[in-house]
């Protein structure tokens, strides 16, 4: 095995990952194999079923107990293959409204948050089957709180919301998830 990075000889081991590469920085692959680099110190994940693991993401995300940041809600938009004129549309809001709540701009308004959850439950069949458990658990314990805070940028100050963003902890061997 070689390291992709430096092509030194690596090894194997288990470990946990922060899976950056899913547009998430809250996204922990627990218990995963990666290739380990001695020489330069990279570490490359072997992800086996991509499909599923997005999946349980995606999930994970649908069943959070608070309000969508902006980069979950590109994360969920993207996993339905959905371009940002199109859920604009399906969703009836102007394309600079999501650009704004993907930047994190703009807060996600409850009905809109809510109606993303169901969007993205009612377009994969092996959510769809979970829909109705999801609503019952997990709707109402969902607390829509964010904070803004003023950050200066490029010269301007602008207002920033920063939503609640727990780390999603995947536990690779069986795609269970739990908030940390």
């Amino acid at each position: 095995m070689r390291c992709s990075n430096c092509s030194e000889p690596a090894n194997i081991a288990h470990g946990n990952y922060q899976f950056k590469e899913s547009g998430l920085e809250n996204v922990i692959l627990c218990g995963i194999e990666l290739i380990k680099c001695d020489h330069c110190g990279n570490e490359d994940p072997i992800i086996p079923g991509m499909d599923d693991l997005f999946r349980t993401i995606a999930l994970a995300l649908v069943t959070k107990p608070y309000g969508l940041a902006g980069e979950e809600v590109r994360f969920l938009r993207k996993y339905m293959g959905l371009t940002g004129d199109g859920f604009s549309r399906l969703l009836h809001i102007d394309k600079t409204t999501l650009s704004k709540w993907e930047n994190n701009d703009d807060p996600v308004g409850t009905q809109s948050d809510l109606a993303i959850r169901m969007l993205t439950m009612s377009r994969d069949n092996s959510l769809l089957n979970k829909l109705d458990s999801v609503i019952r658990e997990h709707f109402e314990k969902i607390q829509f709180r964010a904070h803004c805070v003023r950050i200066h940028r490029r010269g301007a100050k602008k207002n920033r919301y920063v939503p609640e963003r727990p780390s999603i902890e995947i536990k690779t061997s069986d795609l269970t998830y739990a908030y940390a």
